[in-house]
């Protein structure tokens, strides 16, 4: 699929997303991201649970407004967009969630679950709801007589296919996938992501893809973004991603990969320590605390982005 490298679908600039707790203290998510998603490439979001993943994407899809910075969709920003003015823009960015099984309401049969959107915009007709729903099944290589199922009455992976569906329904730009593949076992994870490559061809269809593990996420990203307590600490093209990390907490999840075709002669190498709570953010860069080449300057001075190399940048002081 051709990227078009000039044309930037969706643009993050200094988004940072502070939550309170009942006690009124400050829970630092996001800390001025700043990311690019291009139009017809594959985006994929890398970092340990609790990181700011999902809490960026829930910005970047305008189901949560950040408490500071832009999120620029085809250039306007969407951030301070709201009634139908922002209902009319979230039809060309649709997400598939984690947990089919939370996403889908059980009263309702899968025909009703993926053509609700279609619904919503007033797009086809209750008379028209069977025949859609067995096309768009089709799509996700489901027989058309799923469409009279309940998603209770099936496996994880064909919930996941019926949540593709549903999300693929208004034909939207940009489709973002959360965790897609988390709760399924590793042969079912090849096939939807399989789907997903070959949907993204045939419909020319731009992806954010937000995981946990980047072994599944190199073998398909066009470019990763690496974040850690909130924060994007490198984005890495393509492949390189396995081959050419940068920052150490980059290079910390790399080997901590476990790959039937690695070195068994040597450790898997593990980052010692817990990550800091984001209720109590540390000065300076936020992986000072677990990193071997921590500096003095490390711990006082936060470093930002850099560009050191086509599509390649880190934000850490040993590359200044």
């Amino acid at each position: 699929m051709s990227i078009n490298e000039n044309e930037i679908l969706l643009e993050a600039r200094n988004v940072t997303k502070v939550f309170r707790t009942t006690k009124g203290r400050p829970l630092l998510a996001n800390d001025s991201v700043n990311l690019t998603v291009r139009r017809g490439e594959t985006l994929g979001i890398a970092g340990e649970s609790g990181c700011g993943k999902s809490t960026f994407i829930r910005m970047a899809t305008m189901l949560e407004p950040p408490t500071s910075g832009q999120i620029l969709f085809r250039g306007q920003d969407v951030s301070q967009l709201r009634g139908e003015k922002l209902r009319a823009v979230r039809r060309h960015v649709q997400m598939v969630f984690q947990d089919p099984g939370e996403a889908f309401s059980p009263r309702m049969k899968v025909k009703n679950i993926i053509c609700e959107p279609l619904r919503n915009f007033g797009l086809i007709s209750h008379s028209q709801v069977r025949k859609k729903a067995e096309e768009l099944l089709a799509m996700v290589e489901l027989p058309p007589e799923y469409a009279e199922r309940y998603a209770r009455d099936m496996s994880g992976g064909q919930r996941q296919r019926v949540g593709i569906a549903r999300a693929l329904a208004l034909e939207p730009e940009l489709l973002v996938c959360d965790e897609v593949t988390s709760a399924l076992d590793v042969s079912v994870q090849k096939r939807i992501v399989d789907l997903l490559l070959k949907l993204q061809r045939e419909k020319n269809i731009t992806m954010i893809f937000i995981c946990h593990d980047i072994a599944l996420v190199r073998a398909f990203a066009h470019r990763t973004a690496i974040m850690y307590l909130g924060n994007v600490v490198e984005i890495v093209p393509g492949r390189q991603l396995g081959v050419n990390p940068c920052h150490p907490y980059t290079e910390a999840l790399r080997g901590s990969l476990f790959d039937l075709n690695m070195d068994f002669s040597k450790p898997i190498e593990t980052i010692e320590s817990e990550a800091p709570s984001p209720l109590d953010v540390p000065p300076g860069c936020p992986f000072s605390g677990r990193c071997s080449h921590c500096s003095d300057r490390c711990r006082t001075e936060k470093p930002v982005l850099r560009e050191i190399g086509r599509d390649h940048m880190v934000a850490c002081h040993l590359f200044d």
